[in-house]
């Protein structure tokens, strides 16, 4: 994805599952300060990953946007940038 920004998605409210529009994209975990190291996860040819770290399966779901989840409210800004 050279020249593209790269999604971020949080779990700050738990959820087992998120459904996410892309196959590329980095996890954070929980909104910091509860975060954890930002991964970069790769679906490949696969739908689905579980984060090695907070344990959230995301499942590619293609028709969703980029910048859409369900549940609702797990894409991460940063407040920073």
């Amino acid at each position: 994805m050279a020249g593209h920004s790269i999604p971020h998605f949080q779990n700050s409210a738990g959820h087992a599952t998120i459904n996410i529009g892309v196959k590329e994209f980095m996890c954070v975990g929980a909104n910091p300060p509860f975060d954890h190291p930002h991964v970069f996860l790769d679906l490949g040819d696969d739908n689905e990953k579980v984060c090695p770290y907070c344990s959230t399966l995301y499942r590619y779901d293609a028709s969703l946007a980029a910048d859409t989840t369900v549940p609702e409210g797990c894409a991460y800004v940063d407040e920073a940038a």
